[in-house]
């Protein structure tokens, strides 16, 4: 199916179901699908994302994915206070892109369209490109936060997000769509087209895959598609990735990365697989049987062996590494934004 004929598809289901929901108050599409053209091919493991305005607090749970006549959708909340000016949405690194193009889907109160205009607009101009990227260089070292009563699972979260951000912040000053699975390939793209690719193994290195092999990969890869089909089987608790661990999101899971190794990017499909793996061991740890727990914690813990992550000590070692790593990332961005002709004063 085309970007067109799944966004006809994607209005369809905001006006049969999401307009009835409690405080609705407009969608739009974000994501990377906003900046290709309507007769591109959506392919099977990407989704569609659309955001769903309410009036009031973001319920504490997004929709997540799900299938809506054959187009994987991913519908997230996002409070109308957080659109309410466009300085607010400029300065917004996960909400800017999204405005950044014609992408209202329902607008009753006028403010999403109005908002779109101006963003559209500004988006390139360096205040707003600079304090996007500011707010996610922020973001890595704000991230962190390795709770003593967390689990270890919930630990390497709070360690391996902040750590990918570095990614955002070159992307962000490309300006170019702070993608979330894909945002290896993403900033590898970004740092050859301006010639900057010295920094890409060091983000791989902060990672820990930088000298991960191929076959390697393909193993992790394998034994979590196991991992993850027991998961999901057994999902009860309402976990905010809840969605993904399903199966409508195993497309993009255990799919998304059998295509980036397919592709050659076995490197930069690390990233997902971990993260991945890490929810479903939360699940199994709370909704499994303790020997389900056990048995996939095995291939977790060989997996993050791999990347350098033995104990709890490890994670804090490499958030250090990663702030070391901060000013020659903020240089990247820094020379990304003077070089890129699309920024204006």
């Amino acid at each position: 199916m085309n970007v067109q004929g799944a966004r006809d598809v994607a209005r369809a289901w905001v006006r049969d179901e999401a307009e009835g929901l409690p405080g609705f108050a407009g969608a739009y599409f974000a994501g990377s699908t906003n900046g290709l053209p309507d007769d591109a091919t959506l392919p099977a493991t990407s989704d569609l994302d659309v955001m769903i305005v309410v009036d009031g607090a973001e319920p504490a749970n997004k929709i997540g994915k799900f299938r809506y006549r054959d187009v994987l959708i991913e519908a997230s909340y996002v409070a109308l206070d957080r659109l309410r000016t466009p300085e607010m949405v400029l300065g917004d690194y996960h909400l800017a892109g999204g405005f950044r193009t014609p992408s209202v889907i329902v607008d009753p109160t006028g403010n999403l369209g109005a908002l779109q205009a101006v963003v559209g607009r500004e988006f390139a101009r360096r205040r707003w490109v600079r304090a996007r990227c500011e707010q996610a260089r922020a973001k890595v070292v704000s991230g962190y936060r390795l709770d003593e009563a967390a689990t270890f699972p919930e630990r390497v979260m709070a360690w391996i997000f902040p750590a990918g951000i570095t990614t955002h912040v070159v992307l962000v000053a490309g300006p170019r769509n702070p993608t979330v699975r894909r945002r290896y390939v993403a900033v590898r793209e970004l740092l050859a087209e301006y010639g900057r690719t010295e920094l890409y193994e060091p983000l791989l290195g902060l990672l820990g895959c930088a000298g991960m092999e191929l076959a390697e990969v393909e193993r992790h890869l394998d034994a979590l598609a196991e991992v993850f089909d027991v998961a999901a089987a057994v999902i009860q608790t309402r976990f905010p990735f809840a969605a993904d661990i399903s199966a409508a999101g195993r497309p993009v899971a255990i799919d998304g990365s059998r295509e980036l190794i397919a592709g050659g990017l076995h490197r930069e499909a690390v990233f997902w697989i971990a993260v991945t793996w890490s929810r479903c061991q939360m699940v199994l740890e709370r909704d499994g049987s303790m020997e389900m727990a056990k048995r996939a914690e095995a291939g977790y813990r060989r997996l993050l062996g791999a990347l350098g992550i033995v104990s709890v000590d490890d994670l804090w070692r490499r958030r250090l590494q990663v702030e070391d790593m901060l000013p020659r990332v903020w240089g990247t961005a820094e020379a990304i934004m003077t070089a890129n002709p699309k920024i204006v004063d």
